[in-house]
């Protein structure tokens, strides 16, 4: 790369850049006030495939180096390593008095005395969005407006001998997963099974150990895929996927558009069938090697599914929920209406819930947050279910334990090649979707309905 710039580029862009002699590897440090990598640029020249980072020398400036650049005809782009962030609305820093973990949580609220269960699970009770929206015929069931019909789609993939859709693959793209204990620092959620993970690996520490830090992609990796009937905590969608943990977020929720792209790269090439990113760039950045990245995941038969952004966090819907042929995914609430975060725009292809605080022209009021078995503030061995994660984050988690399942279902062509594969996921996903008679730019198709996109469809008409 840095003998290629200096044959393209002229002496005095050269002598301006100060390029140093070998590619960047990773951000050293994030410019917090310009929300990106200092020292450092992402570029790509006509005839690569894709881009790559250079480092920048002592005392030059990102956005001017990048210009510079740009003048040249042959530079297909050059732009700052921008920095992403996780779509959750922020928890508290720090809990003093955080609740114990309690194995045999009988998953009510405090202050709310659950009534029997009917058969149907602890869960239910605390897990509103997995619940159906409208009474079933059978199951007996508790139900709830902003709930999805997930036992409809486990009966669905039972029926057809791939319960908790066993045999795929789910990657997310995190901030880590507590999948396994390691040392006396590190213990494996008790709500995971060990053997419920593939291989992974941390782009932030660049190890193969993606441990999480911060719990947010616990959480997210929970509501896919927890275990069920294990008689611990909640449950999750996919109980029987694999998960693959790839870091690319830091303990802060953190990370940068080159982790970002090699994680979706790594992902791709190790097998997974969908790819959650529950992170956003800053509004209307562009992050083409990340968009490279994502298209070759498309080709290759990869779904990927991206939070939306959170309104407060980002002002509009943001990469990479924008980026090519992603599945873009705003949030919801229990009462079955949009939060109050979920930002409105072209990407969005779907809602799922996220939970939290509705808009207010909601009619209803109900606003608990989703529930799943995570980390503790501040802790990287003690868990509990905290009653703060709410947002785009849990919401895009909800839509890849769906793909997942409709990937499981049978309905999908398997002869179809890869690229079709992906587009006729997402037709499913939007063609069952529940409309909330919103604008498209706010719901997109609709609420996704488990129940219904993993059910009978004609054999494969549409799969043209």
């Amino acid at each position: 790369m840095r003998r290629l710039l200096r044959t393209l580029l002229p002496p005095a862009t050269i002598a301006c850049m100060a390029l140093v002699a070998a590619p960047a590897q990773g951000a050293s440090g994030i410019a917090t006030a310009h929300g990106f990598a200092p020292r450092q640029l992402l570029v790509k020249l006509e005839g690569q495939r894709h881009g790559q980072a250079i480092g920048l020398g002592p005392g030059v400036g990102v956005r001017e180096a990048a210009r510079a650049l740009r003048r040249n005809p042959k530079v297909v782009y050059a732009v700052p390593n921008y920095i992403a962030s996780a779509s959750a609305v922020t928890p508290p820093p720090y809990d003093p008095n955080p609740s114990p973990f309690d194995p045999n949580d009988t998953g009510s609220l405090a202050g709310v005395a659950p009534e029997p269960s009917s058969g149907s699970g602890d869960w239910a009770y605390k897990q509103w969005n997995f619940l159906a929206h409208e009474a079933s015929e059978v199951g007996g069931m508790p139900v709830s407006p902003g709930g999805i019909d997930a036992p409809g789609a486990w009966r669905n993939l039972i029926e057809r001998g791939r319960p908790g859709a066993a045999g795929t693959v789910v990657a997310v793209l995190d901030s880590g997963v507590a999948y396994r204990s390691l040392g006396t620092g590190f213990r494996r959620s008790p709500d995971f099974g060990p053997r419920q993970f593939v291989p992974g690996y941390d782009f932030v520490d660049h190890d193969r150990l993606p441990l999480d830090e911060s719990g947010h992609g616990t959480h997210v990796a929970g509501t896919i895929a927890e275990k069920t009937g294990n008689g611990v905590g909640v449950t999750g969608l996919a109980y029987r996927a694999k998960l693959m943990p790839v870091r690319v977020l830091d303990r802060n929720g953190l990370g940068d558009a080159l982790d970002i792209a090699k994680g979706i790269r790594f992902a791709t090439r190790h097998g997974a069938q969908v790819i959650n990113m529950s992170f956003n760039f800053d509004c209307g950045k562009e992050v083409p090697l990340v968009d490279e990245a994502l298209h070759e995941a498309f080709e290759a038969g990869v779904v990927t599914v991206a939070s939306a952004g959170n309104l407060g966090s980002e002002s509009c819907v943001s990469a990479p929920a924008t980026g090519p042929r992603v599945i873009g995914v705003g949030g919801t609430t229990e009462g079955g209406c949009l939060g109050n975060y979920s930002l409105a725009g072209r990407g969005i292809d779907l809602v799922a819930p996220g939970g939290g605080v509705p808009q207010d022209r909601c009619p209803s009021v109900a606003a608990r947050p989703i529930y799943q078995v995570t980390l503790q503030p501040k802790s990287t061995k003690e868990f509990g279910i905290p009653a703060y994660y709410v947002g785009t984050s849990m919401a895009a988690a909800h839509v890849s334990g769906v793909a997942a399942m409709v990937l499981a279902s049978g309905a999908i062509n398997p002869v179809l090649p890869p690229a079709k594969r992906v587009e006729v996921v997402a037709r499913k996903l939007r063609q069952t979707a529940r409309d909330l008679g919103l604008p498209r730019t706010q719901q997109g198709a609709g609420l996704i309905d488990a129940a219904k996109a993993t059910g009978t469809f004609p054999v494969f008409v549409d799969d043209r």
